[in-house]
């Protein structure tokens, strides 16, 4: 059966999945840059970019497993970027996610939003769609889209929250990285309680990070 899954979601060890002053120049927050450079420094997370080299080991497995058996990924607003309400600006029909002409999703993206827009197809097989309908909406058009295999939900933390609060998470990675950021936007917040009805399946830590997987047990 199709699941719901997240992976490789950075931390700080008190909490923090973006720092401060979220913006277009600074799409992680101030600090926030700090949570993912031990993606960047493995050989998975340089290929991404195009890039040769990088280290092998613990947390290039952690990542490369992220991305196992994904067939369609949804993701909010913030994470697709910076602007906010309509699309119907020209910096709105302009903006087309972080990531340049070339995303590193090769699938289909279903973007939560409230505001309608057409969808935007990307070269490498990335299609960004937008979906007002709400998160369950998007979901059962993820799984569609998917095929058979599972969907990626790749944040930011406001959308992973909101599908927690759900119980509809499958499968939750947390990577946790020695560093304190002392604000912006925590992963745990608002949540009633915290994450119902999910197990620790595993961990593992590297020299820089910490891995944790949790299952939803029913």
């Amino acid at each position: 059966m199709a699941r719901l899954r997240v992976h490789n979601l950075a931390i700080s060890l008190d909490g923090y999945a973006a720092g401060p002053g979220q913006d277009a120049e600074h799409p992680l927050g101030h600090g926030g840059e700090l949570l993912h450079e031990w993606v960047f420094a493995t050989a998975y997370g340089q290929s991404m970019m195009g890039e040769e080299g990088g280290s092998s080991g613990l947390d290039d497995e952690w990542l490369r497993r992220g991305d196992d058996g994904i067939g369609a990924t949804i993701m909010g607003r913030n994470m697709f970027g910076p602007i906010r309400g309509s699309w119907d600006t020209p910096e709105g029909q302009a903006w087309s996610g972080w990531w340049g002409p070339t995303p590193p999703y090769h699938h289909e993206v279903f973007v939560l939003t409230h505001h309608q827009r057409a969808p935007i197809t990307m070269d490498g097989g990335t299609v960004f769609h937008f979906v007002t309908g709400g998160m369950e909406n998007a979901l059962e058009q993820a799984f569609a889209a998917a095929d058979g295999l599972d969907v990626r939900l790749a944040g930011g933390a406001a959308a992973v929250q909101e599908y927690l609060r759900a119980g509809l998470v499958d499968e939750l990675h947390v990577a946790v990285v020695p560093v304190l950021l002392g604000a912006g936007e925590r992963l745990f917040d608002r949540l009633d309680g915290g994450p119902r009805s999910m197990e620790l399946a595993e961990f593992a830590a590297s020299e820089g990070v910490a891995h944790s997987r949790f299952i939803r047990t029913h």
